[in-house]
């Protein structure tokens, strides 16, 4: 098929069939497609948008682009199961869901992205531990999964390489917030994952994609009917990202809050609450529970008992980083030779945060990239960030600043106090789960 018909067609407003969106994901593969053929198709799409039936398939194409992973030989008695957030400011669920899921019978293969934008990544939260592997073999992958029951590990080349490319045009085009292209994008990854059931983290709120809750409502649809559309059983929770998420954005900074999360020595409460609900719909959706109560239940005996944390442990060493990592992770996590607190100006309540200003500026401080070429120091982000609605007096600590050099440093608490705001009076409490999306429905949590 020629590229230039299929363009034509989207961009006048009509539908693709199948064997033209097939051939158009075959195209962005063999590069028989170049990048402005595939910039302008992007572009009606962005502009036209897909139906639920055109994004199924390009979501189906994209998925059987490249290598699919067969776990019925790795001789694992559990269902496979994944998460995926659409991404926040000091995000480390990953982290936690993952080994907490292993202990509870899943297998958790997940692939995950480094720092897009003002969003931290979860595979530069691991490169942080010396010596983890996210670009495990297969035979390593299937080891850590086998020994620890849970990877958390990035994207091959040969999974989904349309979607790899097609990304990259996007990026570059202003064509990236579409529901359909980021639908597909995200399944096509996880489809080509084989997984037995994903559970979905809609992010809403300042510090998020879709900023107001009927985008994240339209976006969490999509993403569920999509996948069951594929085959791949499916739910989402809205989660509120009017904060940072936890008390600490950054590399190691979050890891040090994941471990001591599971080892149980502190757990802020909205991390809690968010982890708890997304590994209990998850162990729903891969038949490890009957009910809510029930999966809750086993999220809370293996917190308590330190199996997630051993699993965590496991995974660590199975790709490639240190054996003794939970006991001795203050040896090996790299720190910031500068740490300077913000001092709030004056008493009063937590009142509100800038908080994708936020996720820039630990970007700024070199947590993150503004290339991707950019080297990413793990040392440096925000820690001890004070939560909204908490009651400070003037003089205490609102955020710890983890830098460089004293000029970061400086530089840091000088922008961070203009985006954490002091009210006169304590804000009214927002729920960090606000909807479960079930197929067509929307339900209150």
């Amino acid at each position: 098929m020629l590229a230039q018909e299929i363009i034509r067609r989207k961009r006048d407003g009509h539908a693709l069939d199948r064997a033209q969106i097939d051939s158009f994901v075959a195209g962005l593969v063999d590069a028989s497609w170049s990048e402005a053929q595939a910039a302008a198709l992007a572009m009606a799409m962005f502009l036209n948008g897909l139906s639920h039936a055109e994004t199924v398939a390009l979501t189906h194409a994209m998925t059987r682009s490249g290598d699919m992973l067969d776990w019925a030989g790795a001789n694992l008695d559990g269902p496979v199961l994944d998460k995926h957030s659409t991404g926040g400011v000091g995000d480390k669920v990953s982290l936690l869901l993952a080994p907490i899921v292993a202990a509870c019978g899943g297998f958790v293969p997940m692939i995950s992205g480094r720092g897009l934008g003002h969003t931290g990544g979860t595979l530069d939260k691991f490169e942080s531990i010396p010596g983890y592997c996210t670009a495990p073999s297969s035979e390593q992958l299937r080891a850590a999964l086998r020994s620890a029951g849970c990877a958390v590990v990035g994207q091959t080349a040969a999974l989904a390489p349309a979607d790899r490319r097609l990304y990259s045009i996007r990026d570059v085009t202003a064509t990236v917030e579409s529901i359909p292209l980021i639908t597909a994008s995200i399944l096509s990854k996880k489809l080509a994952a084989g997984l037995n059931g994903l559970v979905l983290d809609v992010k809403v709120g300042n510090g998020a994609f879709a900023t107001e809750l009927p985008m994240a409502r339209v976006l969490a649809r999509s993403l569920v009917q999509v996948a069951e559309g594929a085959g791949l059983p499916a739910r989402a929770c809205i989660s509120d990202m009017n904060q940072v998420l936890g008390h600490s954005c950054g590399n190691a900074v979050e890891v040090h809050e994941a471990l001591a999360f599971l080892q149980g020595t502190r757990r802020e409460p909205r991390l809690l609450e968010l982890t708890h609900r997304l590994s209990a719909e998850l162990l729903l959706l891969g038949r490890l529970a009957d009910h809510l109560d029930g999966a809750r239940a086993r999220v809370d005996a293996v917190l308590a008992d330190g199996r997630a944390l051993e699993r965590f442990a496991r995974m660590v060493a199975a790709l490639g980083g240190p054996t003794d990592f939970v006991e001795r992770a203050a040896s090996y996590l790299p720190a910031a030779p500068v740490q300077r607190a913000l001092r709030a100006p004056r008493a009063g309540w937590v009142g509100a945060m800038a908080t994708r200003e936020i996720g820039l500026l630990v970007v700024e401080l070199g947590g993150g990239r503004r290339r991707a070429s950019d080297a990413v120091d793990h040392r440096v982000g925000l820690g001890e960030v004070a939560a909204i609605g908490r009651r400070v007096e003037a003089g205490d600590a609102l955020a710890i600043v983890h830098a460089a050099d004293e000029a970061c440093a400086a530089a840091g608490c000088e922008r961070l106090a203009a985006l954490i705001e002091i009210a006169d009076s304590p804000p009214a409490p927002r729920a960090v789960v606000i909807e479960r999306v079930d197929g067509a429905t929307s339900l209150p949590v």
